[in-house]
């Protein structure tokens, strides 16, 4: 238990962090945990701090989509979706799917294409040019969309394109999406979206995946009470998984429950564009939702990053092994590629955000050539380095591209939109934790004083490095394999379900070597057991610095537990995220 101190009396880590460990409420949890519902003191520790009670263990362990399903007609304008869609397949229409370029765009459009295909129906694939066109429907696509098509179904955009869905004349436009909608909704047959302001909330935790998915359940409801049976949809879940990890969604309720059928979908090895990636990224074992959020998501999303935007949607939907193969071979390239490229605009906005100071509301950086691409992902650096929101801005010419990102409590996306209601950027939207906007040179400046401004009224202003939160302590012998198999019950893990974080105190530092850019590869003991160690970025965090010159002395040290698989023999690894020295 935290005495107010520290845990382990960590007031300052090597990374100037506080520790804190269970607070008295969540240790008297855990031991009525301990009692009543016979778990594991490790387990009991972890589903204390998800506040799970003694009598929801066993739906806590074992989510039932089945149980945590809703009604996806009890959203709004769902009816008139299913209606329209339904009518599309009875009239043989022509139907276009418009989607985003990121990984919960790409999974919503492959969902939908793979459900048509198995009606009988193709459909027409658009993503847009990420540098050419930017987020969203454009008014010039959906004209030529409108052209040729009777219906136009935007996935993961579309919430605030009230000019570009005018602009799709001749066409029905339909909106299935999860982004913050503003009081006015763009005129169409349907904006399905939890996240309308009129909508209760209950669902707003979903991806535009989650959404498409209760659209498909809705739909098959329409089939069969026609007396018709409809595609499969549990084979489906891997790709929900997929894009509810890969969109930071916060994995509670329904999320979970997406997210755990979802894996055990994909470990069949049934899609021929996850297969194919798996094998390209070296994945040997079943995926986790690690594996999703930093494995397969950065490849798929590479394509609209820094390549052809639908490279990502047409791997997902495309059922032929050889071509799956040729378009995982080139994502994995390309990811690659934007690897080498984040890492150059990262170490130039790290240095000008330092210039700037990094204790303000906002971090921010911004510069010329920086490719829009990968300017989320060094926002997300920014965030994490410095546990304050972020802002990442390329400028082509006078026009400049940005991303940003947030911490938990500070709701980004709704700063950003008011920056757009108010004239200050010429356009940006998104949700709580992520979010994009467009503007002017001469915007640059007024915009993020404004920004600053408006998130220092939320407390972004007084965060410290931030504290870090242990579970509880373990000793190097207990960190098992087993051990990690019990903890896994309760996951998924991943936004707002952070796996579980462990103090292993008193070790001493018996090998270390570098790996990779940064990295730093060590062996723990405590004198009577040995614990193999990674420490990512390393260097950036001050800790090789320090464990270079350790002389010998005890360190406590706090991370996660993972499972190490080479040639069929697993291993316990411990992913090191801070240490202090022994007192």
């Amino acid at each position: 238990m935290d005495d107010g101190a520290g845990f382990l009396g960590v007031t300052t880590s090597l990374t100037g962090r506080r520790w804190l460990g269970p607070d008295a409420p969540t240790a008297r949890l855990a031991e009525a945990l301990i009692q009543r519902a016979d778990l594991p003191p490790a387990l009991a520790q972890v589903l204390a701090q998800r506040g799970v009670a003694p009598d929801a263990v066993a739906a806590f362990l074992a989510p039932s989509l089945r149980d945590l399903l809703p009604d996806p007609l009890s959203l709004k304008d769902m009816d008139r979706a299913v209606d329209r869609i339904s009518r599309a397949l009875e009239r043989h229409e022509r139907i276009a799917i418009f989607a985003d370029y990121d990984v919960d765009g790409g999974v919503s459009a492959a969902l939908l294409i793979d459900w048509l295909r198995a009606m009988g129906r193709p459909a027409t694939l658009y993503i847009p040019d990420r540098i050419d066109e930017g987020y969203g429907p454009n008014d010039a696509a959906m004209t030529a969309l409108a052209r040729e098509h009777d219906l136009i179904i935007c996935v993961d955009c579309g919430t605030l394109s009230h000019g570009p869905i005018a602009a799709a004349k001749g066409a029905d436009v339909i909106v299935l999406d999860h982004h913050l909608a503003g009081a006015e909704l763009p005129r169409c047959v349907a904006v399905v979206n939890p996240n309308r302001q009129d909508e209760d909330g209950g669902l707003g935790h979903l991806c535009a995946g989650g959404v498409v998915f209760l659209a498909l359940v809705a739909l098959n409801g329409r089939l069969r009470a026609a007396g018709r049976q409809g595609p499969d949809l549990i084979a489906a879940l891997d790709l929900v998984a997929l894009a509810t990890v890969a969109d930071v969604a916060p994995l509670i309720g329904l999320n979970r429950a997406f997210v755990r059928q979802g894996l055990k979908v994909m470990a069949r090895r049934a899609r021929p564009g996850l297969v194919a990636l798996s094998d390209v990224a070296r994945l040997d074992r079943a995926p986790t939702s690690h594996h999703l959020g930093y494995v397969l998501g950065p490849r798929v999303n590479a394509g609209g990053r820094i390549g052809a935007a639908d490279l990502g949607a047409r791997l997902l939907a495309t059922t032929d092994p050889a071509e799956a193969q040729a378009l995982a071979r080139r994502l994995d390239t390309l990811n690659t590629d934007r690897r080498e490229i984040e890492g150059r605009v990262r170490d130039a906005a790290l240095m000008q955000a330092e210039a700037r100071g990094l204790d303000a509301p906002l971090v921010w950086a911004a510069d010329d050539g920086w490719h829009p691409g990968v300017v989320g992902i060094v926002a997300a650096r920014l965030k994490e380095a410095t546990n304050r929101p972020a802002v990442v801005i390329g400028f082509e010419g006078d026009q400049g591209k940005g991303s940003a990102r947030s911490v938990s409590g500070v709701d980004l996306g709704a700063s950003i939109q008011r920056l757009a209601a108010e004239g200050l950027i010429e356009k940006g939207g998104g949700h709580k934790m992520a979010a994009g906007l467009s503007l002017s040179r001469a915007q640059l400046q007024p915009a993020m004083a404004r920004l600053s401004e408006l998130l220092a009224r939320q407390g972004a202003g007084d965060r410290g490095p931030g504290d870090l939160r242990i579970d509880a302590i373990l000793m190097p012998a207990a960190c098992t394999v087993a051990l990690i198999e019990q903890l896994d019950q309760a996951g998924p893990f991943g936004a707002s379900a952070p796996a579980p974080r462990f103090a292993i105190p008193s070790v001493r530092i018996r090998h270390a070597k570098p790996v990779g850019q940064g990295h730093l590869k060590l062996t723990l003991s405590d004198g009577a057991t040995n614990l193999d160690t990674i420490c990512f970025d390393a260097a950036a965090k001050g800790l090789q610095q320090a464990f270079d010159a350790h002389g010998g002395r005890a360190l406590h040290v706090a991370g996660r537990l993972e499972v190490n698989s080479w040639n069929g023999r697993q291993s316990v690894q411990l992913r090191l995220e801070d240490a202090a020295w022994a007192k």
